[in-house]
């Protein structure tokens, strides 16, 4: 997902640790690694951090993966007990967290806190099984991700890249020919099945936004069904696997965070269960989509429309479906959906809050790999 900026959260400061407590037995600060730009919206929590801790930040080519590695085998940055990575547009110089970074890490490291929702660049597992807390940036992109989901879904009802397309092309046959024939294939929102797979923070906005804004009818998937708590407001109806609940809706919205290993969620055997017509929204990540198979949908007209934010090999979009874009039945974007100020600030402001949380004997403010966690 794309970096962005909430406006940071109140009251998360943790309060169970003094400057003075932070330190180590030896009287010194235990050391922070900084990943990345410097901090940008949020300098009273940096000032709280650096008050704790001695924040050391590599540089931009200290950063790129032969580097960074062999500074990590050299011991370069000492024995850092916590890494932070503020934004998601920089401090990912050194590619994917994986065996051979995560292997290298000194054995104090308690904590990676990092801005962005999805984690399929890091191995949370191997990390947790080396006692070190995955954070994520938790629910910062959890408002924007939701509003730009909503005009993609519209987008898909509506035929919008088709009716901007040609209302500037500067033919008057095209213009003329969309505002004939584009209301034959478009429709209201209101009792259309939207579909969600994830029904996390971003999965429950959607689904508060399309259902008391739209008047749609919510149908979800997820690992963990919600309880009647989220249930009831939305009138969402729960379905405990893929098949079915593609089967039920008539546009199916993918939202779910990944890891490594996970594959794809949305691939021929999915497909095949939609309904022919249906719309398909992705906001989540690229990697999750068989595209090849996307576009055999389209061409066999089972899917009427799409919408995707995340690419499977970005910055490059399928060639197919860019085809589709030109003909107005796709809505392709630029991992744009968490792309606003106020996530990139909260992204910031969360993960230097983990970090000083964990490191001063507290609790994470948004852990992942929990479950992985050795001891």
């Amino acid at each position: 997902m794309a970096e962005p900026q909430n406006t940071p959260a109140t009251g998360l400061t943790p309060r169970s640790a003094s400057p003075a407590a932070a330190a180590s037995s030896s009287g010194t600060k235990p050391r922070v690694l900084h990943l990345g730009d410097a901090i940008r919206f949020n300098p009273k929590t940096y000032e709280a951090l650096a008050a704790r801790y001695d924040v050391v930040r590599p540089s931009t080519p200290d950063r790129q993966r032969g580097r960074f590695k062999e500074a990590l085998e050299q011991g370069k940055w000492g024995n850092f007990e916590a890494i932070f990575r503020p934004f998601w547009g920089t401090g990912g110089e050194m590619g994917p967290w994986d065996a051979e970074l995560i292997d290298l890490l000194p054995a104090g490291v308690k904590v990676f806190a990092s801005a962005g929702a999805g984690f399929d660049w890091v191995d949370t597992e191997r990390l947790g099984k080396r006692g070190v807390l995955y954070c994520n940036g938790g629910s910062a992109p959890a408002d924007a991700v939701a509003d730009f989901a909503v005009a993609m879904i519209i987008s898909t009802f509506r035929h919008l890249p088709w009716c901007m397309s040609a209302a500037t092309s500067g033919s008057p046959s095209e213009f003329q020919e969309c505002h004939i024939k584009a209301p034959a294939q478009s429709n209201n929102l209101r009792n259309q099945v939207l579909g969600i797979i994830g029904m996390g923070n971003i999965g429950q906005r959607i689904a508060a936004r399309c259902r008391h804004g739209f008047g749609m009818k919510i149908h979800y998937f997820d690992v963990v069904r919600k309880g009647n708590e989220i249930e009831q407001p939305l009138a969402a109806t729960f379905h405990d696997d893929l098949q079915s609940i593609v089967e039920a809706s008539d546009c199916t919205v993918l939202c779910t965070p990944t890891g490594p290993g996970t594959g794809t969620v949305i691939n021929a055997s999915t497909l095949a269960h939609f309904r022919r017509g249906a719309r398909f929204v992705n906001v989540a990540r690229g990697s999750l989509v068989d595209e090849d198979d996307l576009v055999a949908a389209l061409r066999e007209e089972r899917i009427s429309a799409v919408a995707l934010d995340v690419h499977a090999k970005e910055p490059h979009p399928h060639e197919g479906l860019k085809q589709f874009a030109a003909q107005g039945r796709a809505m392709l974007t630029c991992h744009n959906a968490g792309g606003t100020v106020q996530c990139h600030a909260e992204f910031e402001d969360l993960s230097m809050r983990n970090v000083m949380a964990v490191l001063s004997g507290g609790q994470a403010l948004s852990p992942v790999n929990l479950h992985h966690l050795k001891g």
